[in-house]
């Protein structure tokens, strides 16, 4: 195929240097044959997004009027402008209805189906790369599941707590929304990063030159500064700092048995390919 051809296909379609070649060999190098196959066979717009990076998007949630449970999911598009579009948001109350009418967080079940036909059809119009990346179930055995997504939704929280009702699980979503702890309660922390927090420490505090027991002592301290800023229910309630979650929580009879947290895009590594270097190594490969 003349090399004009390929230039020619590859921006009308946006594909791959040897996907255009394929296709144009296939199709006698007729260029709009060539497309017409490649919408036939995967869905052109879809096919030319799929390698794009979707690392924005959206969290929504829904919650049981019983507060009995409550799912969450995270949708991804390429940019903030999608993440707004009309279109989008229509997909994601799709998507976390699917989840949660099955009641479940199994991500690849959820996306399956109808759900994937529209995300094809949405890919198609809008032209941008769009994933349905994680779900989560919450569900309440003896208390009561809440949440809050926050105005951007960029954020949102489902808290479960024994005991308690809504009003308070969403007052505890919101603080876990803003304040992002790690884990419940002190003794949730993971030995793990218990251990490499303390490793840490301890090679700081080594450096002051005090004596081995006064070091000691100043790592003990760390770490349970540590514990107390990254525990839910040891940190500062953000509507009423003069007091914690925790005694927040138990002052209403309840006790929290477990958040999830999600915020768009955390943990995507976006990869920024030169066009140069991207032909480069197709016609390396």
């Amino acid at each position: 195929m003349s090399a004009s051809l390929v230039k020619e296909l590859r921006e009308r379609t946006g594909l791959g240097l040897l996907e255009c070649k394929k296709a144009l060999a296939a199709a006698g190098g007729d260029v709009d044959v060539a497309i017409e196959e490649l919408r036939k066979s995967s869905g052109m717009k879809a096919a030319k997004k799929a390698g794009r990076t979707a690392a924005d998007g959206v969290v929504s949630l829904r919650i049981a009027e019983d507060g009995s449970y409550g799912v969450l999911v995270e949708v991804n598009s390429e940019t903030d402008f999608v993440a707004r579009d009309d279109n989008f948001i229509a997909f994601v109350d799709q998507v976390v209805t699917k989840a949660y009418d099955a009641k479940s967080d199994d991500v690849e079940a959820i996306k399956g189906g109808e759900i994937e036909e529209a995300r094809q059809a949405l890919v198609q119009k809008i032209g941008e790369n769009i994933g349905v990346r994680r779900a989560s179930l919450v569900t309440a055995d003896s208390g009561v599941v809440g949440g809050y997504v926050h105005g951007n939704h960029r954020i949102a929280v489902l808290v479960e707590l024994k005991g308690g009702d809504q009003d308070l699980a969403r007052d505890v979503a919101m603080h876990v929304a803003a304040v992002n702890p790690q884990v419940v309660s002190p003794e949730h922390m993971p030995e793990e990063l218990i251990a490499k927090e303390r490793e840490i420490f301890t090679a700081q505090a080594q450096e002051s030159g005090k004596p081995a027991e006064i070091i000691e002592k100043m790592i003990d301290g760390r770490i349970r500064k540590f514990l107390s800023e990254n525990s839910l229910t040891e940190q500062p309630f953000v509507k009423d700092p003069d007091t914690t979650v925790g005694k927040l929580v138990k002052a209403a009879g309840a006790e929290i048995v477990s958040f999830s947290r999600f915020e768009v895009g955390e943990g995507i590594e976006v990869e920024k390919v030169d066009f140069a270097d991207e032909v480069a190594a197709q016609l390396k490969g």
